[in-house]
C-alpha cells in the first residue's frame, strides 16, 4: 500500500493507494500550517482505514514547484517515512500532476500546465496523453508571462491550479478561454503517477530527493518559484 503526500500549495492532500489504485484521499486548505497539520492528518487517514504505517509498501511525494516552506515539510516527511520504513520513495513535480488530471480529456495537444512564479514569470512544462501513453514533451521551466503565447503551442491546452488567476491574462495574450482548464489536482493523481515510475524501477534516493524550485529561495518570506 502507497502513501501520497502533497504540499506544493496552500491546498494540502494525501492519499492511500494499492497499486496506483486510491483506496482513500484526502485534500484541505492548509496555509501555512503544513508542518502543524501534515502528519495529523496522515495519521488519521491510516486510523480510519485500519492501516499501519508499518504497512506501507512506498511514498510518493509532490516536489513542486510551488511554496517553499509547504515544499520542504511534504518532501522531508516523504523521506523521514522512507528511512523510518525502508520503503521505495518516488516524486513527481507539481506541474505533471496538474496536468495529468486532464489525461483522459478529448484535447488532441499537448497540456500545458502553468504555476504562478512571482517577478512576472509562469513555470510550465508539457504533457500529452492518453494516460496510457502518457509522456513528457517539455520539462519544466520559468518564462515570462509575456514569453508564454509565443513559447506554448498553438493547440495546448491551459491547466493547472494557478489557471483562474492567470485567465485574464492570457486572455489579453490571445489565448482563448476554450484552451484553458478548471484545476483538478488531487493526491489520486499523484499516486497513479507515483506507481507508474515505481514499477519502471523509477524511485528516488532518499539522500538526494529535494523540491523542486526552478529558483533558488530568496531570503525571507517566500510563497512560490
Amino acid at each position: 500500500m502507497e502513501l501520497s503526500l502533497d504540499t506544493a500549495s496552500d491546498w494540502a492532500g494525501i492519499a492511500l493507494s494499492q497499486e496506483g489504485h486510491t483506496l482513500a484521499e484526502l485534500t484541505w486548505h492548509c496555509p501555512r500550517r503544513h508542518s502543524v497539520e501534515l502528519m495529523p492528518a496522515v495519521e488519521g487517514l491510516l486510523e480510519r482505514m485500519a492501516v499501519s504505517k508499518e504497512q506501507l509498501t512506498a511514498v510518493f511525494v509532490c516536489t513542486g514547484p510551488g511554496g517553499y516552506a509547504s515544499l520542504r515539510v511534504g518532501v522531508s516527511t516523504a523521506k523521514g517515512l522512507a528511512f523510518a520504513l525502508s520503503i521505495p520513495l518516488v516524486g513527481v513535480g507539481r506541474l505533471e500532476v496538474e496536468a495529468y488530471a486532464h489525461s483522459s480529456h478529448l484535447h488532441p495537444g499537448p497540456l500545458c500546465p502553468l504555476h504562478l512564479a512571482g517577478r512576472r514569470e509562469v513555470a510550465w512544462a508539457l504533457y500529452r496523453g492518453p494516460a496510457s501513453a502518457w509522456q513528457e514533451l517539455s520539462a519544466p521551466r520559468l518564462s515570462p508571462i509575456d514569453d508564454l503565447p509565443r513559447l506554448a503551442p498553438g493547440d495546448a491546452l491551459f491547466c493547472g491550479e494557478d489557471i483562474e488567476r492567470l485567465a485574464p491574462e492570457l486572455a489579453q495574450r490571445g489565448i482563448e478561454p476554450a484552451r484553458m482548464a478548471p484545476a483538478l489536482r488531487r493526491p489520486s493523481h499523484l499516486a497513479s503517477l507515483g506507481w507508474r515510475r515505481l514499477a519502471a524501477s523509477l524511485s528516488d534516493d532518499p539522500r538526494s530527493l529535494v523540491p523542486l524550485y526552478l529558483r533558488e529561495p530568496a531570503i525571507g518570506p517566500q510563497t512560490g518559484g
